[in-house]
């Protein structure tokens, strides 16, 4: 689910995970904002912050990164609690994102249901389809895989992974405003966990219209709430 701010300036740096590609605009989001620094001087800052962050990420070898999401696993547990009957959506991890495709398969062993983000259109809501391990995929837009013939759903939690986060629980995404847009679409909200590695704590995002709070954030170092 992800999907993000960054054609911010010049030409975007597709450094989203393939089931947030779509969220890479123009920087055309709403105008105005929550913080006191000028737009232009945000969108200068976030694309120099990303490539920081994400530079940051990709250095931390495998190994290591493969202990963090187990520890991010973990603390999506104690928050979820009990999944038996909820769907929960995660995503397809890319360039060093936490991989949660272990947990996900926990999820479907303990009752519970797994969903992936679909990319119908560019500039449209995503939609939501359960998916296992062992279920065919597809390639689907930017030769994403989702799932090749499930019904779309509604998911109870949506995980979120972040270029950064703030200790006010901002996610710093990848495009303008994209997962913000399908949240509004859904027919219910779902509760919504940002995730990623401590490394990525920033004293703020500053703060845009279109950007929403994470109910919590989820690192290999616990849980950060607003």
């Amino acid at each position: 689910m992800t999907a993000r701010d960054n054609a911010d300036d010049g030409q975007p740096s597709y450094a989203s995970p393939p089931c947030y590609l779509h969220e890479l605009d123009s920087g055309t989001s709403d105008s105005g904002g929550k913080d006191p620094m000028p737009r232009p001087d945000i969108m200068r800052w976030r694309k120099a912050e990303r490539d920081r962050l994400i530079a940051a990420r990709l250095a931390v070898s495998n190994t290591q990164r493969t202990i963090w999401a187990d520890r991010i696993a973990q603390g999506l547990d104690s928050i979820i609690g009990d999944v038996k009957g909820i769907i929960v959506s995660v995503y397809w991890p890319f360039r060093g994102e936490p991989d949660l495709r272990a947990w996900m398969k926990t999820i479907t062993g303990r009752g519970g249901a797994c969903a992936l983000p679909v990319v119908i259109e560019k500039g449209q809501p995503l939609v939501f389809r359960c998916w296992k391990e062992g279920e065919p995929l597809e390639r689907g837009v930017w030769n994403i895989p989702i799932p090749a013939a499930a019904p779309d759903v509604v998911p109870d939690v949506t995980i979120a992974p972040v270029v950064g986060f703030d200790p006010q629980c901002y996610r710093l995404g990848y495009g303008g405003g994209f997962f913000d847009r399908t949240l509004a679409s859904l027919p219910r909200k779902p509760r919504v966990f940002g995730i990623g590695y401590e490394l990525q704590a920033i004293p703020t995002i500053h703060p845009l219209p279109h950007d929403i709070v994470m109910d919590a954030i989820v690192t290999e170092e616990g849980v950060h709430r607003a």
